[in-house]
């Protein structure tokens, strides 16, 4: 028989420079994964995450997904994403603007700042390794350098203490209304 070209399978890249959310970009890949996973053959790339010195390079088969931190970026060299998209019936502008939505820009900290639930100065309990200690929340979208590559807390608590601790998540087994 005579080979067919299937003109469905395609590939898509973005690059794109500046950094990205990591908290973003996870849930729009594992949605992405979830959604169209039977259609993406295969996905790669590397990403400039913010809050991280090293590349973020990661593979994905169809539903099965691996990544992780790797070399530092080196002194001079451009800050930004690659990503390569092969698969059937692939929506370009689905796939760029999911990926736009992850760029790491003070609109989008200012979203993230409006979704959670404690203001600035509201008294809260946080649960510590000593059980649920009373603080005031002292600040949003708190990032120092012990923590991941990547990672940045939701708050920054002062406890009654006077010890500075951070919430790792939003969540009310971690963090709750004093």
């Amino acid at each position: 028989g005579e080979h067919e070209h299937d003109n469905s399978v395609s590939s898509i890249s973005i690059i794109r420079p500046g950094n990205v959310d990591l908290e973003l970009v996870q849930k729009w890949v594992g949605q992405l994964l979830q959604e169209k996973g039977a259609q993406i053959y295969r996905m790669k790339g590397v990403l400039s995450i913010s809050n991280a010195d090293e590349k973020f390079v990661y593979q994905a088969v169809h539903m099965l997904f691996r990544g992780n931190f790797d070399d530092k970026w080196e002194a001079g060299e451009p800050r930004e994403s690659k990503l390569v998209f092969i698969g059937k019936n692939l929506d370009e502008k689905e796939l760029r603007d999911g990926f736009n939505a992850c760029i790491d820009t003070p609109e989008v900290l200012e979203k993230r700042i409006k979704t959670l639930r404690f203001a600035m100065g509201t008294k809260v309990e946080c649960k510590t390794g000593g059980g649920w200690v009373k603080g005031e929340v002292v600040a949003h979208m708190y990032r120092d350098e012990f923590m991941p590559p990547g990672m940045v807390a939701p708050y920054q608590v002062k406890l009654d203490s006077g010890e500075l601790i951070w919430a790792p998540e939003d969540v009310n087994n971690l963090i709750r209304k004093g």
